[in-house]
């Protein structure tokens, strides 16, 4: 990976309300989707698991 390339992908970009959003994000490395959630100046992120317990991997 070079330096212009970046890591991580934007999927999903939702915004709630003011200063509030959920966003999917895509690490290009091993396709593994996380969840990112914000609301004023907190925050979450987590991987993104399907129905057994596994990361969601994005293959494309």
């Amino acid at each position: 990976m070079s330096k212009n390339e970046n890591r991580f992908q934007v999927i999903s970009d939702e915004t709630t309300a003011f200063a509030s959003g959920t966003k999917i994000l895509k690490d290009t490395q091993t396709g593994v989707l996380y969840l990112f959630h914000y609301s004023g100046y907190a925050g979450g992120l987590t991987v993104l698991l399907d129905q057994n317990g596994q990361p969601v991997i994005d293959r494309d």
